[in-house]
């Protein structure tokens, strides 16, 4: 797995970074979701220099330009809900990209113990494609594991890209383990040591769903 940190280096997008972890800030919802976007934009367009481009004859008013375009456009796939800011940011730049939604959740026990489960997907073909999963928090990695494995029922992707936009370290050591080496490339902002018993990433920033959409009830 190659690992890619794109936070600390003094930039708008540690900026946004902060402002999606202060809990004051982040009782403004729409601006919450603003920045997942904007992350996802400028994650976007990182990605983008790792993808193959051709060059291409364009015409413009006054003759002819060569200028590299993208070879083929990824398909970006979401783990539902709070992927769904973080995914606008992607198709905001791959505004051609073909599209993949994953519906995930946690199961949760009488005893306070969760399993991550998929209950759906919808994709394109992704064989031979570039694949871009996204899903704010990478924590303990089963929900990346299981959309991975989720995908491959519709196809074998030429690479997988994993975005996120804080990962604990545990969730990048399982994924290291148990995704197979040369397909996976994971972008992450920032790297947080601490786990919790019930998987959530400290310091983090909370549950990304329920400040985007509001609360919900565990079942």
């Amino acid at each position: 797995m190659k690992l890619n940190i794109l936070g600390g280096r003094g930039s708008l997008l540690d900026q946004f970074v902060a402002e999606i972890r202060d809990t004051q800030i982040q009782q403004d919802r729409m601006r919450f979701r603003t920045n997942l976007m904007r992350v996802g934009e400028i994650m976007a367009y990182e990605i983008s220099k790792n993808l193959e481009f051709i060059d291409e004859e364009v015409t413009t008013s006054l003759g002819i330009a060569t200028v590299p375009t993208l070879k083929q456009q990824p398909v970006i796939s979401t783990i539902l809900r709070a992927g769904l800011p973080f995914h606008q940011g992607f198709v905001n730049y791959f505004d051609h990209a073909d599209n993949a939604f994953i519906a995930g959740y946690r199961k949760y026990n009488k005893n306070g113990t969760f399993e991550i489960k998929i209950d759906y997907i919808t994709a394109p073909s992704i064989e031979d494609r570039i694949v871009i999963i996204n899903d704010p928090m990478l924590a303990s990695g089963g929900s990346i594991e299981l959309a991975y494995k989720g995908l491959l029922n519709f196809g074998k992707p030429k690479h997988v890209h994993v975005a996120t936009v804080i990962a604990s370290k545990d969730g990048l050591d399982y994924v290291d383990k148990i995704l197979p080496n040369n397909m996976i490339t994971v972008w992450t902002i920032a790297v947080d040591d601490e786990l919790t018993v019930k998987s959530y990433i400290v310091p983090g920033l909370g549950d990304a769903g329920d400040l985007a959409f509001g609360p919900k009830i565990n079942y």
